[in-house]
């Protein structure tokens, strides 16, 4: 891990850069394989089904057997946690719907606001070294609760052509409409284009690795919207002096388990803390099943001793993490301070696994730095804003003569016209 103790400007800079990102080296295999899921459909994907998942499907279409063949093999308590989320992730979601008023803008001029649902949404659901089932939820209950028509998921299976368990039964709970068989760029490229089984869909959300990202961020040039841009996942926590060791390491930990790619920032105005959490991470690495990720992510992680909260809080903001934690005794007073994160996690006990599975915040997030200018997926996410306007004779008269006058300037005569037309009819 990189230590650094009271950094200079310079040094502030590149703690806070990403590793850049070069997808330039896989667009050839990126593009190749979404031109032939566009110019062959199912027969492609069950192609590179076979080539890059190992398997070889007669359908990607997960049958309502395998679903009720995967309520037996999770466990009821597990069923439970998940039942459990679903029903915080849904109500702090269902908190989020809009109701638009009409404003009255000026004499007989109204406009107001609908949101709709977009009607056909697709889930992408990872299922490699970690089956995220989680996301599941996160993703198919805003869509839902939004009104969704048609919410399509899409998830590789394993070498047996089966999905996992616990993936199935969050997507019946979540209300997922159809799952499919599918992964990497080719799953992408279905969504985005259409197959004979797999609908085309007008928004794509999800995860994934490198090739999956750049699936999205291609298909989204021209072909379907996606949820936002994305890299990999990130934390950053604050600790000071009267932070509790134990937590601070055991939540850089559940970060660094990701991958290999994760991200660990840890700022600390306690030297003492900062030796205290590097001990602690060496003795519950050893207890990890994936440390061998964590390792790997910890070797790029930033260790950072600051003064004091307040450089500790900028650094925080410059940096823009996925995932933000304060440990700190003036957590309620930093986080009215955040200005750029994903998601705030406030004290002692609100760690990120929390809302990664069940306090009912959404886990799918900004990172690489998006925390600047992009929100976490919400209920917005899953909607559109359709804007309406009326106006009547006064209307006509109240904003009429100003219309005109723009229109005129900005050499628009048609625009001018159409409303002389309605000015001079109310005149005759």
């Amino acid at each position: 891990m990189n230590v650094v103790k009271n950094p200079n400007d310079e040094q502030l800079r590149r703690l806070t850069e990403r590793p850049e990102v070069n997808l330039s080296e896989l667009q050839t295999t990126v593009s190749e394989v979404l031109r032939r899921v566009k110019a062959e459909g199912d027969r492609a994907v069950l192609d590179f089904e076979e080539k890059f998942d190992h398997v070889r499907l007669s359908s990607l279409v997960v049958s309502e057997a395998e679903m009720l063949e995967a309520e037996q093999q999770v466990s009821p308590e597990l069923r439970a946690a998940i039942g459990l989320a679903h029903e915080n992730i849904r109500r702090f979601h269902e908190s989020q719907l809009f109701d638009g008023h009409p404003v009255e803008t000026a004499p007989g001029v109204t406009c107001w606001q609908k949101s709709v649902a977009i009607e056909k949404v697709g889930l992408y659901i990872p299922g490699g070294t970690a089956p995220l089932f989680s996301t599941v939820l996160m993703l198919a209950t805003p869509a839902r609760i939004a009104g969704c028509r048609e919410i399509v998921l899409c998830t590789p299976p394993n070498r047996e052509g089966n999905v996992h368990p616990a993936i199935l039964v969050a997507a019946r709970i979540a209300g997922v409409s159809r799952i499919f068989k599918a992964g990497g760029v080719q799953a992408i490229g279905a969504m985005a284009y259409g197959t004979e089984s797999i609908p085309k869909v007008y928004k794509i959300f999800g995860p994934g690795n490198r090739f999956v990202m750049a699936a999205k961020q291609q298909v989204s040039l021209e072909d379907v919207a996606i949820d936002m841009p994305a890299g990999p996942s990130e934390v950053c926590v604050i600790a000071d002096d009267q932070a509790n060791p134990v937590f601070v390491a055991a939540d850089l930990l559940s970060q660094a388990e990701h991958g290999s790619d994760s991200q660990v920032f840890f700022i600390t105005t306690s030297e003492q803390m900062l030796d205290k959490v590097q001990a602690e991470i060496d003795l519950q690495l050893q207890q990890l099943p994936r440390q061998e990720f964590a390792r790997k992510s910890l070797d790029n992680s930033h260790f950072v001793l600051v003064k004091t909260t307040a450089e500790a809080i900028d650094l925080a903001n410059r940096y823009a993490p996925e995932h933000l934690i304060l440990q700190t005794n003036d957590y309620e007073a930093l986080a009215e301070q955040v200005v750029n994160a994903g998601s705030v996690f406030l004290g002692p006990y609100a760690c990120e696994s929390a809302g990664d599975y069940a306090s009912g915040t959404n886990h799918t997030l900004p990172t690489h730095g998006y925390a600047t200018a992009y929100s976490g997926v919400n209920l917005d996410s899953f909607c559109r804003k359709i804007t309406f306007q009326h106006l009547s004779e006064q209307g006509v008269r109240s904003i009429g003569h100003a219309v005109e006058l723009m229109a005129e300037a900005e050499q628009l005569d048609a625009h001018k016209q159409a409303m002389s037309v309605r000015i001079q009819s109310l005149n005759n």
